[in-house]
């Protein structure tokens, strides 16, 4: 089993849909979804806003390369083409974290593998990752450089404007009675 925090993206299209088919498309595995804020593109490419939002997700039979397939399925079947890097997207699935059980919890699994580097090397970096995700997980802890870091400190190191630029939604991208933050 593991345990997969996703950040999912999309700046192109309709967006809503497209990050509500992205929850659909990992269905029950979910186990909370953010709020959905927009947010200006990271990376110096010029493009549209994005929507943003993190699902925590689980699946007994999955490991970390399972949660990279199944992600880069959902962006292919969104139409996802990867031209320019940091560029405008349909869709994007990240992987922020992967974690495997042991006793009392969750340990996090690494990898440097240029295919699937755990933890995302550029989550700490990235306030449209840490926002969302301590709505879902208020005590979250990110492996950065070989250390847990609570995220809220992480958050608490970025720039000012960046955190202000990840704003919120009235969007939701569950239906009702559907998986809760």
């Amino acid at each position: 089993m593991t345990r997969a925090i996703l950040s999912i993206g999309s700046n192109m299209g309709d967006r809503l849909a497209l990050l509500r088919g992205a929850v659909a498309g990992f269905g029950p595995r979910i186990r909370a979804v953010s709020p959905v804020y927009t947010t200006a593109p990271w990376g110096g490419v010029e493009q549209d806003d994005f929507l943003n939002a993190v699902l925590v997700a689980e699946d007994p039979a999955y490991d970390c390369r399972d949660w990279l397939a199944h992600g880069q399925r959902l962006e292919q079947g969104a139409g996802r083409e990867r031209t320019v890097r940091w560029g405008a997207r349909t869709l994007d699935v990240d992987i922020v974290t992967c974690a495997e059980p042991v006793a009392g919890g969750f340990r996090a699994c690494r990898s440097t593998d240029p295919e699937l580097t755990l933890p995302h090397p550029r989550a700490h970096e990235r306030a449209f990752v840490l926002v969302p995700w301590l709505d879902v997980e208020p005590d979250a802890v990110l492996d950065v450089a070989g250390a847990g870091r609570p995220v809220r400190d992480l958050l608490a190191e970025l720039d000012t404007a960046e955190v202000a630029g990840v704003r919120p939604t009235d969007h939701t991208l569950t239906p009702a009675g559907g998986v809760a933050p």
